[in-house]
């Protein structure tokens, strides 16, 4: 199949982008497959986080749906279509392609959800360093219901949500509500529907406008701290502070602190 028609459906594009200011919003477009994660949508995902990272005027960036529902988790048509280990493995390796190039990208990405986030869906959410839901929000990582346990949102859940409460979503594949998400850690904010965008937005042009430069060590400081044991994430975090402070924009936020002035971001 050629590039241009794997990124088309019956809705047009499968993933569509626009960018406000500095804030990119990228779209899943398959509502009447729930948002689903087929092997096309997953590449224009990354082709379009590609971009971001190269696109020194995107700051933020928004990963929200059209449709129903966020996302359905994985195409299961997709993977019953060709049941061989080669092709399995190349759909579930694209996947965890596409949450470490969410992890990856030096600009914070915010899931903004409505509906139902499953399995691989909610794999995305917990992924995506920030999460904004809509109050109609549903979790769930089902795939024990169908025989195919949730392995591969298993890493991105546990890393989100208390151990007996991410085996307790694993082990039931129950749904639960958005406050039960916020309260395991899984969402940050919880707003009615109808303000979900706008709150999104707000977010993430608050954060936009902080320094690139210190959100892109900070954010990748976060995730590499978490893999360290105590002593080494202290000293691993000690080097990383003593690099930003070195840049300019720690030197002109606290010259800007201090005169009670708003600093200029040069983001170096």
């Amino acid at each position: 199949m050629a590039v241009a028609a794997a990124r088309q459906n019956e809705a047009g594009p499968l993933l569509l982008s626009a960018r406000e200011d500095s804030v990119l919003r990228l779209t899943l477009n398959r509502p009447a497959a729930r948002n689903a994660l087929s092997m096309p949508m997953m590449g224009a995902l990354i082709e379009a986080l590609d971009g971001a990272a190269e696109d020194r005027g995107v700051r933020s960036v928004v990963i929200a749906a059209n449709g129903p529902g966020f996302c359905a988790g994985h195409d299961l048509r997709e993977l019953r279509s060709d049941g061989s280990r080669d092709a399995l493995h190349r759909i579930f390796a694209r996947c965890s392609e596409l949450m470490m190039k969410i992890v990856r990208l030096p600009k914070p990405v915010i899931a903004e959800v409505h509906g139902i986030a499953t399995a691989a869906g909610c794999q995305l959410v917990a992924t995506c360093d920030l999460a904004v839901a809509a109050e109609d929000a549903r979790f769930a990582t089902p795939g024990v219901n169908i025989g195919l346990f949730c392995s591969t949102p298993m890493v991105a859940l546990s890393r989100n949500v208390g151990r007996k409460a991410a085996m307790e979503m694993l082990l039931t594949g129950d749904l639960i509500d958005a406050r039960r998400a916020r309260e395991l850690g899984l969402v940050n904010r919880i707003v009615p529907a109808g303000e979900l965008r706008a709150a999104t937005d707000a977010l993430a042009r608050q954060i936009a406008a902080k320094s690139a430069f210190t959100v892109a060590i900070g954010k990748e400081a976060f995730y590499r701290q978490a893999e360290l044991d105590l002593a080494e994430a202290y000293r691993f975090t000690a080097e990383v502070m003593t690099r930003n402070m070195l840049g300019h924009d720690a030197g002109e936020g606290i010259d800007a602190f201090l005169g009670k002035r708003h600093p200029e971001w040069q983001d170096r």
